[in-house]
């Protein structure tokens, strides 16, 4: 067999296996998350990949003594919190849908959004996580922490930081 004929049985580009498959990317409306969003889109878009949008919502946290004042307070927030994930979630769809990468949006309630997506991963079999920074300085980002940070130390698939 000559060089020229083994040359020509390397697998094509479409037989290769892609190296990211399924692109976790967590968004929650700012700015940053969506440029982070885009660039995940971009990822995906060259290797073939599917996407998986996310929106972690924080839950509505009541004092016990006002109960009955709270529960209508959680239910009225809990509505708007989900017109405001499904906002943020149609978004990334026309985001996707134009730049022809097949997108699923999910949105979870969670008190620790790292714990959230890190449980997206599992479920969903992602194998990249594409997600902002939270842009915090200083005294904020000691005090607050990084949700990022989280992920990064967590996770067990690779995750690509956009600032």
């Amino acid at each position: 067999m000559s060089i020229a004929t083994a040359l020509s049985r390397e697998p094509t580009d479409r037989q290769q296996k892609a190296l990211f498959q399924h692109l976790l990317l967590p968004i929650d409306g700012s700015d940053l998350s969506l440029r982070a969003f885009n660039m995940g889109l971009e990822l995906a878009k060259t290797f073939g990949a599917r996407v998986l949008a996310l929106h972690v919502v924080p839950p509505f946290n009541s004092i016990a003594y006002m109960a009955e004042l709270l529960a209508t307070a959680e239910l009225s927030y809990s509505q708007q919190a989900v017109q405001s994930a499904s906002r943020h979630l149609d978004r990334a769809k026309a985001l996707a849908k134009t730049a022809q990468v097949p997108c699923e949006c999910r949105y979870a309630f969670g008190e620790r959004p790292h714990q959230a997506i890190l449980e997206a991963v599992n479920e969903h079999h992602c194998d990249l996580i594409v997600m902002a920074t939270h842009g915090w300085h200083g005294l904020n980002r000691l005090m607050l922490g990084s949700e990022t940070q989280k992920v990064l130390l967590q996770s067990t698939i690779p995750v690509l930081v956009c600032r």
